[in-house]
């Protein structure tokens, strides 16, 4: 089986996590230069503004860049289209079904790889003619699925002929070893970026996630139908405290209006939507990029021969 880094070109089997207002193009073309697949997130950016982004990283880097494709963006179509106008190599895409685009995407040489969150979801979109699958957990931080990544991935594998790729839950070498031991060919990394020194959100959101426990995220919106996992804050707990009362989507979205751009640049880690991964209660110091992929890459090849070493 080939690594992510491989089939991307890429140093490292890693690829920078699509993470809405925070994956600009500047922050792409870092973690592209630093040997991973550097990812430009849409969000709920118009066409123009994503070709902005991605003309940035093309100045900043030769490496590899994608872009992810939020699918329920109102913005979608447009964005398809500048993603084949700019000769984008590689496209992510969540939150949605992208089969509209693919026979048009493939046809221009792009790579195409849907997250998704179940097997079944994994399986129906190989009738398309994807490349791979994002596999990822709901360990993962911002919109998530119910599965954890240690019952994801293996089924995934198992029910697609695609390679894998495993995410949600990875923030050091023990988690990148474990993905690779169920199968995964690489894998997805977000909220370990976000203690880095070139990620662009406020200092106050990057000192919430340093100073974050175990138990320190929350999963809001499940009555929607919307689930995200955040940090517990001011907005979480009127949040779901609306949602027990059996609150309307109209409600609970004028209290989330906003709060993901206000927690990312403004720094509002109170009433701002603060998404991160579990894995935070991990995260102590920031660093560079290029130690982040090195720490996770190269400590998973340690775990996985000192494992070897012991049980053969």
């Amino acid at each position: 089986m080939k690594k992510l880094n491989e089939i991307l070109g890429t140093e490292f089997p890693i690829i920078q996590g699509g993470m809405a207002n925070i994956a600009t193009g500047e922050f792409a073309a870092a973690c592209a230069n630093a040997g991973a697949l550097g990812m430009i997130a849409t969000g709920g950016w118009d066409g123009d503004r994503l070709r902005a982004e991605i003309r940035r990283a093309r100045e900043l880097t030769d490496k590899p860049i994608g872009v992810n494709l939020m699918l329920m963006s109102p913005y979608a179509d447009d964005i398809a289209g500048v993603i084949l106008e700019e000769k984008v190599g590689i496209v992510t895409t969540g939150a949605g079904n992208p089969g509209k685009y693919i026979n048009d995407w493939k046809a221009a040489g792009i790579k195409v790889i849907p997250v998704v969150a179940s097997a079944i979801l994994a399986k129906r979109l190989c009738r398309y003619d994807i490349d791979a699958v994002i596999a990822e957990g709901t360990e993962s931080g911002g919109h998530v699925g119910e599965m954890t990544t240690m019952a994801l991935v293996p089924q995934v594998i198992d029910a697609v002929d695609v390679p894998v790729i495993a995410a949600g839950g990875i923030a050091d070498g023990r988690q990148c070893a474990a993905a690779f031991a169920l199968g995964a060919c690489g894998i997805q990394i977000g909220t370990s970026l976000l203690a880095s020194f070139e990620c662009p959100i406020h200092d106050n959101y990057k000192q919430a996630i340093l100073k974050a426990k175990d138990s320190d995220t929350v999963v809001t919106g499940r009555s929607i139908g919307g689930p995200v996992r955040i940090l517990k804050n001011e907005m979480t707990r009127a949040y779901l405290e609306l949602e027990k009362k059996g609150a309307s989507l109209e409600e609970l979205e004028t209290l989330t209006l906003g709060g993901l751009r206000r927690a990312v640049l403004e720094g509002d880690v109170k009433k701002g939507s603060v998404m991160s991964g579990q894995v935070a209660g991990m995260l102590h110091e920031l660093k560079p990029v290029r130690q982040i992929f090195e720490e996770i890459y190269n400590g998973s090849k340690e775990v996985l021969k000192s494992t070897e070493d012991e049980w053969c």
